[in-house]
C-alpha cells in the first residue's frame, strides 16, 4: 500500500476520477460524499477494479458537526491521511448580481469555502501529529478572474486561492505540502448542476472545443501527489487547449 487518500466530493467528476485513479496506483482511498447510494456504488467498484482498500464517508462537507464527527471517528488504521483532495464544490447559477438568488450564494459559500476550511481543520491534526502529508485544493480558473455572472462563485473560488495561501505558509513549520489546482472548462456535471438539470443549456457550454475531462485533472492531482517529498507544486492552472483563462476562448 502506498499511502492513504482522501477525497471530499468522490461522487462524481474529479473526485471519482481521483478515487480511481489512486486506487488504480495502489493508493487506500477515503471517499466522501452526500449521495450514499453512489458512494456504496464506487466503492464497490473500486474494490472489484482496483482492489484497493476503500472507507465511505459520507456527510455533508458544509455541515460542520457533519465533518467533525465524522474524521474523529476514522478508525485508526485509518487516520495516518498522507493525501487529503478538497474537491467539493460546486457553481449554482449565472445570474446578474443584482438578481441572484441568495439561497445559491449561501449554498457556494458554504461548500466551497467553509466545506474546505472544516474538512482540512478536521484531517490536519493527523497530519501534525506525523510532521507530513499533502492538501490538495481544487480551485477554479474562475478563482483567477472574474467573468460577467460569476460573481459569488467567482468569490468563492478566489477564497480557495487565498486561503491555499495562506496554508501553505502557517503549515511550513509542520512540513505539510499544500497545492491548488485551478482547471478550467471540463466536461463532468459541473454545467449540469449550474443550470439546475437543464442538460441542452449545460451542453451549449462545451460546443467548439474540446474541453477538459475529469481523467485529465485526476491525472494532473495525481502528478502532483507523487512527486517528491522535497518537491510541491504550490499553484497549478490547466485549461483546454482553445481556452486562455476564465474568459477567453477559440470554439469553431
Amino acid at each position: 500500500m502506498k499511502g492513504i487518500v482522501f477525497i471530499t466530493g468522490a461522487t462524481s467528476g474529479f473526485g471519482e476520477a481521483c478515487a480511481c485513479k489512486f486506487a488504480a496506483n495502489g493508493y487506500s482511498v477515503m471517499i466522501n460524499g452526500r449521495r450514499k447510494e453512489r458512494l456504496t456504488t464506487l466503492k464497490q467498484r473500486i474494490e472489484n477494479e482496483f482492489h484497493a482498500k476503500v472507507l465511505a464517508l459520507p456527510f455533508d462537507v458544509s455541515k460542520r458537526s457533519e465533518v467533525f464527527n465524522a474524521i474523529k471517528n476514522i478508525p485508526k488504521e485509518w487516520q495516518a491521511i498522507d493525501i487529503l483532495i478538497n474537491n467539493a464544490g460546486l457553481a449554482l447559477g449565472r445570474d446578474l448580481f443584482d438578481e441572484a438568488d441568495l439561497d445559491e450564494w449561501d449554498t457556494m459559500i458554504d461548500t466551497n469555502v467553509k466545506g474546505l476550511l472544516y474538512v482540512s481543520r478536521a484531517v490536519l491534526p493527523f497530519m501534525v501529529e506525523r510532521l507530513q502529508g499533502h492538501i490538495i485544493n481544487l480551485g477554479s480558473v474562475a478563482g483567477k478572474e472574474v467573468y460577467e455572472r460569476g460573481n459569488v462563485y467567482c468569490g468563492s473560488k478566489f477564497a480557495v486561492d487565498a486561503i491555499s495561501k495562506s496554508m501553505r505558509i502557517d503549515l511550513l513549520r509542520h512540513c505539510i505540502k499544500v497545492t491548488a489546482i485551478h482547471p478550467g472548462a471540463a466536461e463532468t456535471e459541473f454545467s449540469l448542476v449550474r443550470f439546475k438539470g437543464d442538460a441542452a443549456r449545460a451542453s451549449e457550454v462545451y460546443k467548439g472545443f474540446k474541453p477538459l475531462s475529469a481523467e485529465d485533472v485526476a491525472d494532473v492531482i495525481y502528478y502532483c501527489a507523487t512527486l517528491p517529498a522535497h518537491v510541491c507544486i504550490n499553484d497549478l492552472v490547466l485549461t483546454p487547449l482553445q481556452q486562455a483563462d476564465a474568459i477567453y476562448f477559440h470554439k469553431k
